[in-house]
């Protein structure tokens, strides 16, 4: 069974099913999801991050709104400011990190949606670290060492 896009508007600072995700201490707010793609909002005070990790069966887009992210692509550090769109081919290694002292919102979808909700949904409130990455396995996405992160 596939699953549809609903039409309509996710509003502002909302999810369209109106949860919350607390993901490592970040706020999520799904925003759509369809088979074909799931797009969230990320809202990352200063020092959060997301280590380097691999979708391996998803493209992954970050259009940053507020604030910069500094991204490891590939081994490669960049930096994304508002308006900036990021594209993450899947199997490509990357990771964000908030490093700068403002608050960061962005925009993010993959695509096709795959298993990334499901986790989500799973990570929400978790904080043990080895449950997580073992969650995130089951769910296509393959955290690298910690040394990735350097």
């Amino acid at each position: 069974m596939t699953k549809a896009l609903d039409g309509g508007i996710t509003r502002d600072g909302t999810a369209y099913h109106g949860r919350e995700l607390n993901i490592l201490g970040q706020r999520y707010f799904p925003k759509a999801s369809c088979e074909a793609s799931f797009a969230f909002e990320t809202n990352s005070e200063p020092g959060q991050y997301v280590p380097v990790h691999v979708h391996p069966t998803q493209d992954e887009f970050i259009l940053v709104q507020e604030g910069q992210l500094e991204l490891k692509l590939d081994g490669v550090w960049q930096t994304a400011r508002a308006g900036d769109l990021v594209r993450m081919p899947r199997g490509v290694p990357h990771g964000y990190f908030n490093k700068s002292d403002k608050p960061c919102r962005a925009l993010f979808w993959v695509s096709p949606a795959g298993k990334l909700e499901a986790l989500f949904d799973t990570l929400h409130d978790m904080t043990d670290i080895p449950a997580i990455v073992a969650a995130s396995a089951a769910h296509d996405v393959d955290f690298l060492p910690p040394e990735a992160n350097d």
